[in-house]
């Protein structure tokens, strides 16, 4: 087995590692379907053998070329390492700068078998998102990154370490971009063939700037996504007994199984995948599993257990007309009292009453029930197509509407290559038919985006709200025909909303989005400490007066911090995440600087987000999904917030075409900055972190967005520096019209 100090001295060579080929026992990413041509096959081997000098060419070129044939890329297995891939101990990495190892601590665990979604593809995480292209890739960085000074930059071109270059110890060690293909040539098609190239890569978001955290982060962002579209859809704070219906246990959609148990809801989360599945249930995400859509029924039928079952023709009713006796038991359980004629169905809603002499059921909440409170995470292992009509089924048979909330995190933004399981297949059968004939297989995924989306909107009538989740499923289910049209609507507009739209939106335009950090010291202890950190930093803040919407959400973040041990939220790296406004974010990094200065903390800490924030992605159809000045597709914001962090001392920062939506589909950046408890650090947080959350919220406040504007304003009298160009309201529509009248 490899050792740290071999895997940081350069691609092995002399002598060449065993070809031990894929893995068995593990996940591995679907076959690629890049339609070259002889030229552009032998251009990909070409690139491919490019990082191996002449004397071993020709023993790598045929495995190449098969890996080629087979797999649709060229992923070097060859050159897999022999070592337990994980985050290690910071102290532990042969670097030359503190930065440089706390780098290597991050690669290495987006590649960590436990956080992976597909380890030997370097695949960390949404079917296609890369950490490097192949393993050679990852050799020549961890070398150049274990050979890096303080006064030097290592550049990556989309995967490829394209060199250390002098620089100054105030620029960043590390500039990554990935997918940087020209606007017009950025198309799926394009993409497959370029990457088979090996020349670009899909980076997602956090896989390729090195920055995942693993499916806490999801959780979060999840936790709070379910608790706001509880207040916003179901008027209700607590959402004991409620039902939450998605799909997808991967990478990263497999966190929604631990936030409906976190924020006490059931959720039903469906996963084609056998593999994912257990993973998640090992874990212990999962409370449940079931390949049964029965059992999954008779589980949410269960939560009707405490209900009182009323037959309206039972003794003491006898002499009581009909519509009255719905009237008094309409009223017992606070409902409007029903009309003639009706009757009470489960779901809530009146019903017309059945043929004459037939018995009528009343399902009546008794005080037992509305005390138990109900949690459960069941995994349906099965299509979630399947899942959506069976509920419509039972909505039509016996009235029930048995989910309050859903939503989808397929990989949609990637339906064709694995991102999106046809209901008419198999998984296995589903796998075999894309790689043989992707035509057919493209036309099954969109017939069951059209059944998906027509069963969602048949529960709709009823008391049920559905959200888009980022994923590119409501785009795609367009883009199939789909009945998601939303007459009247702009073009980031559909049938139901985003849920940066409606839900999340307001969150982002008051500067608060998914600020996270790893003790690169591996130690629990670190964690527990940073926790205790950040949860008194926010309490402080609200003990010194904010405003209520400000208050809310620190209370929702300081109730996530104060639980994240008891949920055991850990997966790989010592990480944590939580949702945080510029002043919360200066300050908590400000409080763990000082904690590495005093020995609290052992080791240094890597400060990062999300690229899904309030300023770091520029995505129509997700995080500027609620920018409604016509600048949804302009990507100026991501650009500069890109720069800008480099500018104002973030150790290493990426940039990336695609992520969340898709390739093409959006823009998005992150940064990386390491706080080693020296002064410098927490002046380069505290310049870095103001700008990369007032770019955004600047942003939304041109675009007409009041609680953006709001929260600007406050900003720059807080901050004498800051200058920002503020809207006029036109006050009086009429004169649009007026003027258009020429």
């Amino acid at each position: 087995m490899s050792s740290l100090q071999a895997l940081c001295s350069g691609l092995p060579l002399r002598p060449l590692p065993e070809n031990r080929g894929r893995q068995a026992g593990v996940p591995h990413a679907p076959v690629r379907t890049p339609s070259l041509s002889l030229e552009e096959k032998q251009l990909a081997l070409r690139n491919a053998l490019r990082y191996f000098p002449a004397d071993v060419q020709e023993l790598l070129a045929p495995e190449f070329a098969q890996e080629l044939h087979l797999y649709g890329h060229i992923y070097m297995y060859r050159f897999c390492p022999d070592i337990e891939m994980r985050a290690y101990p910071v102290e532990q990495y042969p670097c030359q700068t503190k930065a440089a190892a706390a780098i290597m601590h991050m690669i290495m665990n987006n590649l960590d078998p436990a956080v992976a979604q597909f380890p030997q593809e370097l695949v960390t995480y949404g079917g296609n998102g890369q950490v490097f292209s192949n393993w050679a890739q990852f050799w020549l960085t961890m070398f150049y990154l274990s050979k890096m000074t303080e006064e030097q930059t290592l550049v990556m071109y989309s995967g490829h370490p394209l060199g250390l270059f002098p620089s100054s110890c105030s620029a960043p060690r590390l500039v990554i971009t990935n997918g940087m293909v020209i606007p017009n040539y950025s198309s799926r098609m394009e993409y497959e063939k370029l990457f088979a190239l090996g020349v670009t890569m899909y980076g997602q978001m956090t896989a390729g700037s090195y920055c995942y955290i693993g499916p806490q982060g999801i959780v979060h962002g999840t936790v709070l996504t379910v608790l706001n579209a509880a207040r916003r859809y179901l008027g209700i704070e607590d959402l004991a007994g409620k039902v939450f219906v998605t799909s997808g246990l991967g990478g990263m959609s497999g966190a929604q199984a631990k936030a409906a148990v976190i924020v006490g809801c059931i959720g039903v989360i469906a996963e084609v995948d056998k593999a994912a599945l257990e993973k998640r249930h090992k874990q212990g995400w999962l409370m449940e599993v079931t390949d049964s859509l029965d059992r999954c029924i008779q589980r949410l039928r269960s939560l009707w257990k405490g209900l009182q079952h009323s037959v309206i023709a039972a003794p003491g009713w006898a002499g009581v007309p009909v519509a009255l006796r719905l009237c008094v038991l309409s009223y017992l359980v606070n409902l409007a009292p029903l009309g003639k004629g009706r009757c009470l169905a489960p779901s809530g809603f009146s019903r017309p009453l059945p043929v004459r002499g037939a018995p009528v059921l009343l399902l009546c909440p008794s005080r037992e029930a509305r005390k138990r409170k109900e949690v459960l995470s069941l995994g349906y292992h099965g299509n979630v197509v399947a899942l959506w009509e069976r509920l419509v089924h039972e909505l039509d048979t016996t009235g029930e509407c048995l989910v309050d909330l859903g939503s989808d995190q397929t990989s949609c933004h990637n339906p064709f290559n694995g991102g999106y399981y046809p209901v008419q297949l198999s998984f296995t059968e589903a796998q075999s038919l894309m790689a043989s004939n992707p035509a057919v297989f493209k036309d099954l995924v969109q017939e069951s985006l059209r059944r998906q989306v027509s069963a969602i909107n048949r529960l709709a009538k009823e008391k049920f709200f559905f959200w888009d989740y980022g994923n590119a499923f409501l785009l795609e289910a367009q883009r199939a025909g789909a009945d998601v049209e939303k007459k009247g609507a702009g073009r980031t507009e559909f049938r139901y909303p985003s849920y940066v739209q409606h839900i999340m939106g307001d969150i982002f335009s008051q500067g608060f989005g998914p600020f996270r950090w790893v003790c690169t010291s591996g130690d629990p202890q670190d964690l527990a400490v940073t926790d205790e950190l950040a949860a008194s930093v926010l309490e402080e803040a609200i003990a010194d007066g904010v405003k209520a919407s400000v208050k809310l959400q620190y209370m929702d973040n300081i109730r996530w911090i104060r639980e994240a041990a008891r949920h055991r939220l850990v997966v790989g790296s010592q990480a944590r995440i939580l949702y945080s406004d510029q002043k919360g974010r200066v300050a908590i990094a400000v409080a763990i600087n000082q904690a590495i200065a005093c020995r609290r903390i052992k080791a240094p800490v890597v400060l990062s987000r999300d690229h899904h924030d309030v300023s770091g992605t520029d995505s129509p159809f997700r995080e500027t999904s609620n920018i409604y000045d016509g600048s949804a597709f302009c990507a100026d914001m991501a650009v500069q917030n890109f720069v800008g962090d480099a500018c104002r001392g973030a150790t290493w920062v990426a940039l990336h075409n695609g992520g969340g939506v898709g390739w093409g589909e959006v823009i998005n950046g992150g940064f990386g900055l390491v706080l080693d408890g020296t002064p410098e650090a927490e002046q380069r947080a505290r310049l870095m972190l103001s700008w990369d959350v007032s770019n955004g919220v600047a942003r939304r406040c041109w675009s007409g967005n009041q609680k953006a504007y709001e929260i600007i304003c406050q900003t720059m009298q807080e901050n004498s520096s800051l200058v920002v160009t503020l809207p006029h309201k036109v006050e009086d529509e009429q004169v649009l019209q007026q003027a258009l009248q020429l």
